[in-house]
């Protein structure tokens, strides 16, 4: 192991993976709009507000030395685990906090009895769909419909899509 891989090693073993506090919002908020992840139909508040509010869902934050630098919303419908919102601040990228936050999810839904998980990619983001894969993610065979029922949000798709 060369040396900048060994710094890289001791830095992510000093990430803790712990719920994102109500006070951090503004700070994931901050990360997913970075790394891309936020829509102008996106509500991202609410969608962390709704998050730690539920019982069958939570945001699992990757914090280094009190900076957020990944975050994962999990959640589960009592059928499925669902992920949203996997995130790893662009700098951090390649050091194994993505999988990290995938594997901490992906336990937090063991414990609560979710038999499968499934997560939604956005059409060409290939990168995205390689780094699943390799987690042992597949292509599941489904396309998924949806439908705003706030004419607002629709709106904001038409307009931005």
């Amino acid at each position: 192991m060369d040396r900048a891989e060994s710094n890289r090693v001791r830095h992510t073993r000093r990430v803790e993976t712990r719920q994102l506090r109500a006070d951090e919002a503004d700070l994931a908020v901050a990360l997913w709009t970075r790394c891309g992840l936020v829509r102008p139909w996106n509500e991202p508040r609410g969608d962390v507000a709704r998050a730690l509010d539920g019982d069958a869902s939570t945001i699992l934050a990757g914090v280094d030395g009190g900076a957020l630098v990944g975050t994962v919303m999990v959640g589960h419908d009592g059928h499925r685990g669902w992920l949203y919102y996997l995130a790893v601040t662009p700098d951090r990228r390649g050091e194994g906090l993505g999988r990290a936050l995938v594997r901490a999810a992906e336990e937090w839904l063991r414990e609560r009895g979710a038999p499968k998980i499934q997560l939604m990619v956005r059409d060409g983001n290939e990168a995205a769909i390689g780094f699943y894969e390799s987690l042992g993610y597949s292509n599941q065979g489904v396309v998924v419909l949806g439908r705003f029922l706030d004419p607002e949000l629709e709106a904001r798709r038409r307009a931005g899509a």
